[in-house]
């Protein structure tokens, strides 16, 4: 039997030279005549151990890692292939703690199992869920989801199972699924590694919600930049139209974003979807109402409908049994910036920012104190080291003035200076407002500017006022979260370290 090696073509990966150790390992395989197979897979998200290879044992895959070129020829004469010892050995990968203290459900499969094998996909449970359901009536579908406790894991938390409720209730023949894959915050690669490691679980999460609300199409719409994602997305729709699993009943495409922040937030994304500029929308109608060609439609971002497989394959009671308080289920942790072990943590909500921070990063790659986090992309909150117990919940994050979002955490060391971050949100939101709202649209540049005097010492507490007056007409008055947003990072920057603002 020939041994299998897993190597991830992750965009991660791919970044730091795994189809290089492809190449490498396939040179050392002719060269020495040896019967091996390479499986392509995603990647595990321990990137710091990329180019990560594992070698299938009868004990299980052994970790060798980070693998350079350099190093290949000394694998292989040290047996890597029968798992044996070498400097770069992790041992089992499964018992590596980062991976083995997670409870990993929507992120099972992914750096597992070869990203565009249908048969892999089965083998691994893959449609599990969605055969369930085609046993129950499509009401039972959105009950269990309700029932599961699933929030929207594209930042608002709004409960899943109530937006398809009201999509089934809303009259009309022709209604659509719309997956969000516009992942533009910073620190955030979540939808990028289900795309590109796992397809078939979005796939089949997108024909079960097409089920449970009686619609015949659905789009994924992908931001430009995910080329990979693209290709892979592509592809496994094709398989899955010759596998037999679309196109009865439920037809799927993949289209490419417009290149915009804005297009994020979901009447945006409509309006691009639809062929035009990419502008917020007045709500109501809400998209569940009037959505996409004016028809009823179910937005959700690629973690929530994801997760709809292994609800219906387990039950609702299952997921619900994860997490804390109203926030049920995994939480997928995105770990950026100045950290040890930038990764991907899937876990139960209600560990702390501490504990996401210190026991899987490692703290600081600076080694230098940290002094902020940010958590929940461009338009969360800066917070002190004093609020680094803060659970990772909704609800919890709401009360101290945060934004759990998209589950991205970016680490800063003392180095930071909060008063160019609080500059740099404001001018994200001047450059990526689609224009429509005039709070957005000029809030944005005055606040730019006024942060600009502050910086420069002229007349602090003057402009620190008109700072703290356009956020609270930006929080009051701009058409979508983009503008309502953008005072979450400016303030905390200001309330929470206020020494920044008052350099000499």
């Amino acid at each position: 039997m020939s041994t299998k090696i897993y190597i991830s073509i992750d965009t991660a990966a791919v970044s730091i030279g795994s189809l290089t150790i492809i190449q490498g390992i396939n040179q050392e395989f002719r060269s020495r005549g040896i019967d091996a197979t390479i499986v392509r897979t995603g990647s595990r998200g321990l990137f710091w151990l990329e180019p990560l290879v594992e070698v299938e044992t009868p004990a299980g895959r052994v970790g060798y890692g980070p693998v350079t070129t350099d190093a290949i020829p000394s694998l292989f004469a040290a047996g890597f292939l029968e798992g044996r010892p070498h400097p770069l050995c992790l041992g089992l990968t499964e018992e590596l703690p980062y991976l083995k203290r997670q409870q990993r459900l929507t992120f099972a499969r992914c750096g597992i199992t070869d990203p565009l094998s249908l048969a892999d996909y089965e083998a691994h449970g893959g449609f599990r869920g969605l055969r369930r359901a085609l046993a129950m009536e499509p009401a039972a579908i959105v009950e269990e989801l309700v029932a599961s406790g699933l929030r929207g894991r594209g930042g608002a938390g709004f409960p899943t199972g109530v937006k398809w409720r009201t999509v089934l209730q809303a009259p009309g023949p022709e209604k659509y699924i719309v997956c969000n894959a516009d992942e533009g915050d910073s620190g955030t690669y979540a939808d990028r590694m289900i795309m590109e490691g796992d397809p078939f679980v979005l796939i089949e999460g997108m024909i079960i919600a097409g089920m449970a609300v009686g619609a015949a199409r659905g789009y994924i719409y992908l931001r430009s930049e995910y080329p990979a994602a693209f290709r892979v997305l592509k592809r496994a729709i094709a398989i899955a139209y010759d596998g037999g699993y679309l196109g009865k009943g439920f037809d799927l495409e993949v289209r490419l974003g417009a290149g915009a922040y804005i297009c994020g937030e979901e009447t945006s994304l409509l309006e691009s979807l639809e062929g035009k500029r990419g502008q917020v929308r007045f709500k109501p109608p809400l998209p569940a109402l009037e959505g996409l060609f004016g028809k009823p439609t179910v937005v959700n971002n690629v973690i929530s409908l994801a997760t709809v497989p292994i609800i219906l394959d387990k039950g609702a009671r299952y997921y619900a049994d994860y997490g804390m308080g109203r926030s049920r289920g995994t939480l997928t942790i995105q770990l950026a910036g100045n950290v040890r072990y930038a990764g991907l943590i899937e876990t139960a909500f209600g560990m702390t920012l501490r504990e996401a921070i210190y026991d899987y990063g490692g703290g600081t790659a600076s080694g230098r104190p940290l002094r902020a986090v940010q958590v929940g992309g461009p338009l969360g909150a800066y917070f002190p080291e004093s609020l680094l117990d803060t659970p990772l919940d909704y609800e919890a994050f709401a009360e101290r003035k945060g934004l759990l979002g998209h589950g991205g955490i970016v680490v800063f060391d003392d180095t930071v200076d909060l008063a160019r971050q609080a500059r740099f949100a404001m001018e994200f939101c001047a450059i990526e407002s689609c224009g429509k709202c005039t709070p957005c649209r000029i809030g944005s540049t005055r606040g730019v500017e006024a942060i600009d005097k502050i910086i420069a010492n002229q007349q602090r507490d003057k402009n620190l006022q008109i700072v703290e007056d356009l956020c609270e007409l930006l929080q009051d008055g701009s058409l979508c979260a983009l503008g309502g947003l953008t005072p979450v990072p400016v303030l905390s920057a200001i309330h929470h370290f206020p020494e920044d603002f008052h350099r000499v």
